[in-house]
């Protein structure tokens, strides 16, 4: 007869155990969405600030690295043969030139 009488005990305890794990994961899950939905908004308002900031413009006299880096590689190909002369021409007055 004990038998009988710690089994529904055992299954209570197995139960509630249970629940508190449930709980504590309903919890860790709850803090990680809100520290996800943190990291969103940051990303957003770094997006934004960005969007919102005035271009980089190149210093006074000088070409800004990206135009330098794009003759490099018109550079490159009109030496592999690639371009043309006529066609290097133009695309460096393109670049040159705005």
């Amino acid at each position: 007869m004990l038998m009988r009488r710690r089994r529904p005990v055992l299954r209570t305890a197995a139960l509630a155990g249970g629940g508190a794990a449930l709980y504590h994961a309903g919890k860790k899950h709850e803090d990680n969405a809100y520290h996800e939905a943190a990291q969103d908004q940051a990303i957003a308002d770094q997006q934004q600030a960005q969007a919102q900031a005035p271009a980089a413009a190149p210093a006074a006299g000088g070409m800004s690295s990206d135009s330098m880096n794009r003759l490099k590689e018109l550079s490159q190909l009109h030496e592999q043969g690639v371009l043309t002369d006529e066609e290097f021409t133009v695309q460096k007055d393109k670049i040159l030139n705005g």
